[in-house]
Formats: C-alpha cells, structure tokens, sequence
C-alpha cells in the first residue's frame, strides 16, 4: 500500500488546540493528518497538576490530559506522525508541507503550534520546572497558598503575575535585571501598591535549588548584574515571567503576524491565506490557557470543514 502523503487538513501542532482541532476535523469525515512537531503534547506536557480544566474536579496531569486529547483524535480516524516541520509553502494549493525527509500536502492548513515561554535557559530551572518552577501564574499559583514566591521579569506580564500570585501567596519577590520596570504605569502602580509584593533591581537568578523528587524548589541564588555580588535567597517557588515568543518562524513572510511574531486572525480563525487558519497560542497572546487554546482548535476544524465545502459547492 502506498504511504499517504495527501490530506485534505493537516493540522501543525498537538497540544490542546491541534489536537481538539483534530477531534472536530477528524469527527467530520476529514481524516486530518497532526504534525506532533519537536514538543509532542505542547506547553501542557511540561505542567504536572492540571486543576483548572473543565471536567476534572480532581485535577489530571498535564501530560495525561494531552494523551487523553491524543486518544480521542485517533479514534475518529486522525493520523500523527513524530517530527518537526522544517518548511511551510502557502504560496499554492494544495499547501506543501516540509518533515524532515518527507513531504505532505493538503487542502487546508490549520496551525496550532503554540507559543514557547522563554526562560532563563539554566539546567536547574529545567530539572525544576513543574516542581516550583512555573511560566504560568494563572495554571499554577493556586498550588502556593502561604508561600513565599519569586517572580522574574519587569514588563506588564510579571506585573500581572506577581499581583495574580499575592491571591495565594504570603510573599512575592519580584526581581528585575535592570533599576526600573519597563511595565506600563497602570500596571507598576498595581505592583508597587501591593503590600506583599518587594522588588529586587540590577539582579538576575543565576542558579536555582531544590530537588524535583523531595518538596521541589528551596530557593535561589540572585546575581547583582553591576556589582557581580550573589546572595543565596530562600522561596517556595520560581515564576518566570519574561514573556512568551509565538512558533511562527515558519510562516514569516508568508502569513501576517503582528510585531510580536502572533499570527493574526479575523472571522474566527481565518489568516490572510485562504485555507490557512491558526488556532490557540500562536494566535493568542492575552488568554493562553488549555481552554481557550481548545475553544480555538473548534474553531479552526469548523472553519477549516466549511472552507473545503465551500469550494466544493
């Protein structure tokens, strides 16, 4: 038999967008092809407890909840394959699609390939990550009820974060590698209002301590990036809060994105390219939750089903 290698959707990404775009896809009778691309399972699999998504009161591993999104695609007839796409061509139809060796093609294109946050690239924050390491207030602040945290980054984002994390935690430390946030004013007052919230200036967290598999993280070291000075800090808990950079490096001059690299949407989940649709994260700059990142991958196959009819009609 030969190998397929023509779709009617292929979808790029498996995280909680591409793969309940899948499932819609897939339910409509259009054997949707999922490039699991480099992180199978998206930002989810590098979560442990996931307690805010509906229908699981007693909250469900990260990695566990993906493997269910995976399982249920499948049974509607999705195909997966393992693999990064290394190029994109949305110039003609059917769209041509890049894996390594291989070569895929389809009439529609629906890109789900998130965002990545960026981190402060230590092995100790990756060993950690998920045992009190976090870049998402919003998923895990509830899991740090009378701790004391630290919270790194000086824009609105660890603005936002820092205030969020105080609904929890007894202390927020927030740490700065420069003398002054770059924040919008709103958003500093917020923080510099906060009575449990302290800022640390002109200093980064060069290392952090703990051990993943006994309480996870027990503190930091801060680095003074003028004087060179360290300081040993303890905290429950890391939140990078240095912002998120979207997956669409593939699609730089191809689709439009707006100044921060976020592919841009209208009607849903329409781009500039029609056929081509964008779902969950790498659309998303404001919600960024498994929820949401879902509610658009709906959105994406519905938009994707009555695309393919239309130009059947």
């Amino acid at each position: 038999m030969d190998k397929k290698s023509h779709y009617r959707v292929v979808i790029l990404g498996s995280g909680a967008a591409g793969f309940t775009a899948a499932i819609y896809a897939a339910r409509a009778n259009l054997q949707p092809l999922v490039i699991e691309g480099p992180q199978p399972g998206g930002q989810l699999t590098i979560t442990t407890d996931v307690e805010n998504y509906p229908g699981f009161p007693k909250g469900i591993m990260g990695p566990d909840l993906m493997e269910e999104f995976k399982k249920q695609a499948v049974r509607f007839g999705t195909e997966t394959i393992f693999g990064e796409v290394t190029s994109a061509s949305l110039k003609q139809r059917p769209f041509q699609i890049v894996v390594g060796k291989e070569n895929y093609t389809g009439d529609a294109l629906i890109i789900a390939t998130g965002a990545s946050a960026k981190l402060l690239g230590l092995k100790s924050e990756m060993k950690l990550m998920g045992h009190g390491v976090s870049a998402c207030a919003t998923c895990d602040g509830f899991f740090f009820k009378d701790k004391d945290l630290v919270v790194v980054g000086g824009g609105d984002t660890a603005m936002e974060e820092a205030t969020f994390l105080t609904k929890f935690a007894s202390k927020v430390t927030l740490v700065h590698r420069r003398d002054k946030l770059r924040a919008s004013k709103i958003m500093q007052d917020r923080a510099e209002k906060n009575p449990k919230i302290s800022f640390v200036w002109d200093t980064v967290v060069d290392e952090v301590y703990g051990d993943p598999k006994a309480g996870g993280v027990t503190g930091v070291r801060f680095k003074n990036v003028k004087t060179g000075m360290t300081e040993h800090f303890k905290t429950d808990g890391l939140f990078i809060a240095i912002g998120h950079e979207p997956n669409s490096k593939l699609f730089v001059g191809q689709l439009e994105l707006d100044p921060n690299g976020y592919i841009l949407t209208h009607d849903g989940t329409k781009t500039n390219i029609p056929g081509v649709f964008a779902c969950g994260d790498v659309q998303d700059h404001i919600y960024r939750q498994a929820v949401t990142a879902a509610g658009t991958g709906c959105m994406a196959a519905i938009d994707a089903e009555r695309f393919l009819e239309s130009e059947e009609g």
